[in-house]
């Protein structure tokens, strides 16, 4: 049953990929050119980092970050108020049977990447490594 796959530990097949792939670089294209009509939000830089589908993909979860990592309260407060036309503008030229219904999750990767880099360059790790 492919709507179980994630239960089975499988992962995502590869048209969820492909699928998430050109969403997540819509989504981008959609937000970094302004093409959403409000000001508010085509003032703020996003950067969406993944998105993720569902097995029937019905649904995409887009991990998103404000710029800087500051103002995420109110990124998410300016995404929910402009999910429909958000929606309307990322499924245009997808040629799927249904638009996705857009979900947003805070990205939470770079701050990953900053606690890597931070043990990478404690000195006692960086001695562990060496030996």
């Amino acid at each position: 049953m492919a709507n179980n796959r994630f239960h089975e530990g499988q992962g995502p097949s590869q048209r969820q990929l492909r699928v998430a792939e050109v969403i997540r670089r819509r989504l981008s294209e959609v937000l970094s050119r302004g093409e959403v009509h409000d000001p508010d939000l085509n003032r703020m830089t996003i950067t969406v980092g993944e998105v993720r589908v569902s097995p029937d993909l019905r649904v995409a979860t887009a991990y998103v970050v404000p710029l800087g990592g500051k103002g995420s309260d109110d990124m998410f407060d300016l995404l929910k108020r402009n999910r429909s036309e958000l929606r309307r503008q990322v499924s245009r030229g997808l040629g799927l049977k249904f638009a996705p219904e857009l979900r947003f999750r805070l990205d939470e990767t770079f701050d990953q990447l900053d606690e890597t880099r931070r043990l990478f360059s404690d000195e006692g790790v960086r001695r562990d490594l060496d030996s």
